[in-house]
């Protein structure tokens, strides 16, 4: 079996099985921490779903244990329309497969003692399998601290008529919980809120169950919401974050990167390129991707779109307006998708319009690049609150995807004064994320703790 302990290192060959929701946003960091842990000398099992699965070939030093979970193979971009049916889908045939394949490695005389279970939390089972098998469970946090700050007052949002929500582009403050509108709540669309709220309620009734948490993030990122979480929980907490800033860093996208990109990036003037993307899930309705493309021809900034062939609901290909191209000939480079990582700690790269997804907040972070917020659904609204108002390192769409609100919001940050201000803010947080990741800083330390406790189970 693959993936035994490096010799002299803290893990002493013990195995952690990590399983992690089939999602590409959840997928990228649980492998990066199985780089991470590896790298300590414990052995490392990748549990994963037949449904958007890894490559074993690409992780020599991983064992890799396929179950089934009777999802499509193909659109992925169905999920989100109906992601309270996908996750209930999820739960409901993946729990035998996992604890068939959880026993026998728990029975296997052959493998090293298996430590304890690390999942994301979206696998409502794996506790009481974990806790059947007597085997401990550890949760890995792949949001950020604010987010699941708001998801832990859904009650009292609930309680004081904030949910379920009326009006999502209501810009109400929350008067509970500054500095949240109603427009940044956490919501999926769905038609049966009552489900969505059960999902995070069971979600997080089982936060406490664990036998430690890690976390995604920094302490000088979101210590305050950081602190408030601690003194709910019962369980030690460990901040670790960023993982992909770690040297043991592995390559995890399930999409193949068009690598050209860089070359052309080389030939563009230092901080002139707006990096756009909206993640490997998110999609637009066919009039929002009309005015996201003229909101950039109209901008007149060099840029670069990772547009994948199902950004536009319900279809399988992207079709942009006839002169589009014309329009931005010269200045702007389209690929299905981009070595992201790389994008953006690329000289030539001055703005990031994202998605907020966590993974690709804390990467634009890393790398002190402002962003353009644009959420779609679920703890991205809260990131981008954040992002905006907050850390004060990008600015917000917040009336939607209208042409001259975005050649607006490009132009301001890509061009006018305000553009320091977010980079210099932007640079500050970076430096404190390197700062994490010294020998004494905060993150170091935390892994420190954590790799001391997985030993003492």
């Amino acid at each position: 079996m693959a993936g035994k302990g490096q010799s002299g290192s803290n893990g002493e060959g013990r195995r952690l099985v990590l399983f992690a929701t089939p999602l590409q946003g959840h997928i990228t960091p649980m492998l990066q921490l199985a780089s991470l842990l590896h790298s300590k000398g414990f052995c490392i099992t990748i549990i994963h779903t037949n449904f958007n699965s890894p490559d074993p070939s690409d992780y020599p030093d991983f064992s890799f244990e396929s179950i089934s979970d009777g999802l499509p193979t193909d659109k992925v971009s169905s999920i989100t329309s109906d992601f309270i049916a996908f996750s209930t889908a999820l739960n409901r045939n993946c729990e035998e497969p996992f604890r068939d394949r959880l026993k026998r490695l728990v029975s296997d005389q052959r493998s090293d003692r298996i430590a304890c279970v690390i999942d994301d939390g979206n696998m409502q089972f794996v506790p009481a399998v974990a806790n059947e098998l007597k085997v401990p469970r550890i949760l890995f946090l792949i949001n950020s601290a604010a987010s699941l700050a708001v998801y832990f007052s859904f009650p009292m949002l609930k309680e004081k008529g904030y949910l379920p929500i009326k009006d999502p582009q209501s810009d109400v403050p929350i008067v509970d919980f500054p500095p949240l509108r109603i427009k940044d709540i956490p919501d999926i669309g769905s038609d049966d809120p009552d489900a969505w709220f059960q999902i995070v309620a069971e979600a997080l009734r089982k936060v406490n169950s664990s036998s430690a948490i890690f976390w995604n993030t920094y302490d000088y990122l979101e210590g305050t919401n950081l602190s408030k979480i601690k003194q709910d929980l019962q369980v030690p907490i460990f901040t670790i974050g960023p993982v992909h800033k770690y040297p043991t860093y592995c390559s995890s996208s399930l999409l193949t990167a068009e690598r050209s990109c860089l070359a052309w990036l080389d030939q563009q003037a230092p901080a002139s390129v707006i990096y756009v993307s909206f993640g490997s899930l998110a999609c637009l309705e066919e009039e929002e991707l009309v005015e996201a493309a003229w909101g950039l021809a109209n901008s007149e900034q060099a840029f670069l779109w990772s547009l994948r062939p199902d950004s536009v609901r319900g279809s399988d290909s992207v079709e942009l307006p006839g002169d589009f191209e014309e329009k931005t000939i010269g200045r702007g480079r389209i690929v299905k998708w981009a070595p992201q990582l790389e994008v953006l700690a690329h000289p030539s790269v001055g703005a990031f319009w994202t998605h907020c997804g966590w993974n690709s907040t804390l990467e634009s972070i890393c790398e002190g690049v402002p962003m353009l917020c644009w959420p779609s659904f679920g703890d991205q609204r809260v990131n981008a609150r954040y992002v905006s108002s907050v850390w004060k390192i990008g600015l917000q769409l917040d009336n939607g995807l209208k042409r001259g609100e975005v050649e607006r919001a490009l132009r301001r940050i890509m061009t006018e004064k305000e553009r320091e201000v977010l980079k210099g803010r932007a640079k500050e947080l970076m430096a404190n994320a390197e700062l994490s990741l010294t020998e004494d800083g905060s993150s170091c330390r935390s892994l420190s703790g954590l790799v001391d406790h997985l030993m003492s189970l």
